[in-house]
């Protein structure tokens, strides 16, 4: 199974920092979220990456790339393991296509069809990083495995926040698992039929393709997936999962800090002085 990325974003809610740096760049810590997220794809045995991109991405695709030039000054100067995360990408299937106009997610997705062919894919957005024992992929994968119906992940929001989500309601079928009965992109709070909020993992079906190709421009005047998924709800079962873990919004700049904190207080390495630098702002500033 192959995983698509879509990653043609402009980034404006990091502006001016993506002016040339694309978010997916942006370091948590010392790595870029776009390696947390192929990680959990290849923690999870997905091993082909399909990676939707844009004019001025260039840069991820540099960052999986071999640096025979760097790989030499590290090894020259004993510094080989910082890029021992990096190596093992190396030799793996990285695809890109580029996406010329920017009309939403959904046309993202459509573009990895020739890439994906006719088998059932994941897709992941980087901007949701979730922290699991488990991967959240690697949990997908088994649920897909057992129904072999396409499945997306979820999680439950506070009411304020569900105009920012697709949401959706229906039946379990057993623990953490439903089926979507009914799915609304960014409702209004009268309109919600639930707290059930999409989060950026599916397991789509080859079947998708030519619904994305008939949709019309719906929330926010782009292609939306989720348009194209209440189709497919027409002609078989969809699933939603409540994933096991912890997602941060990594997209927008309070999301952000707070992954970042997360991040460096469960790191061993980064532990005991962040927390000593939030006990010090604590007691020092009027929080």
């Amino acid at each position: 199974m192959k995983i698509v990325f879509p990653v043609a974003g402009v980034g404006t809610r990091f502006l001016p920092a993506t002016k040339e740096v694309p978010k997916e760049i942006l370091p948590v810590l010392d790595k870029p979220l776009i390696q947390y997220a192929v990680e959990e794809a290849l923690q999870s045995g997905l091993e082909d990456f399909v990676f939707i991109t844009a004019r001025g991405k260039e840069a991820l695709e540099s960052h999986f790339a071999p640096n025979p030039g760097l790989d030499d000054f590290l090894r020259r100067h004993g510094k080989s393991h910082l890029l021992d995360g990096l190596k093992e990408f190396y030799h793996k299937n990285f695809i890109y296509i580029r996406q010329k106009q920017a009309l939403g997610f959904g046309h993202a997705i459509a573009l990895a069809e020739k890439a994906v062919g006719d088998e059932a894919f994941a897709i992941s957005l980087p901007d949701d990083l979730i922290l699991s024992e488990r991967p959240a992929m690697a949990q997908m994968l088994e649920i897909y495995e057992k129904y072999r119906s396409p499945v997306i992940a979820f999680m439950e929001v506070p009411r304020a926040d569900i105009p920012r989500y697709g949401i959706a309601a229906g039946p379990f079928l057993e623990e953490r698992v439903f089926r979507i009965e009914k799915l609304v992109e960014k409702p209004a709070l009268a309109d919600a039929p639930s707290n059930y909020a999409v989060i950026g993992r599916y397991i789509m079906t080859p079947d998708i393709f030519p619904l994305l190709k008939r949709e019309k421009k719906g929330a926010g005047s782009e292609i939306q997936l989720t348009d194209a998924v209440v189709e497919l709800m027409k002609q078989r079962q969809v699933l939603g999962y409540f994933f096991e873990g912890r997602r941060f919004d990594a997209g927008t700049t309070l999301g952000y800090i707070e992954t970042l904190i997360h991040v460096a207080l469960h790191r061993e390495d980064t532990r005991d002085f962040t927390r000593r630098i939030l006990r010090d702002l604590a007691k020092n500033e009027k929080l």
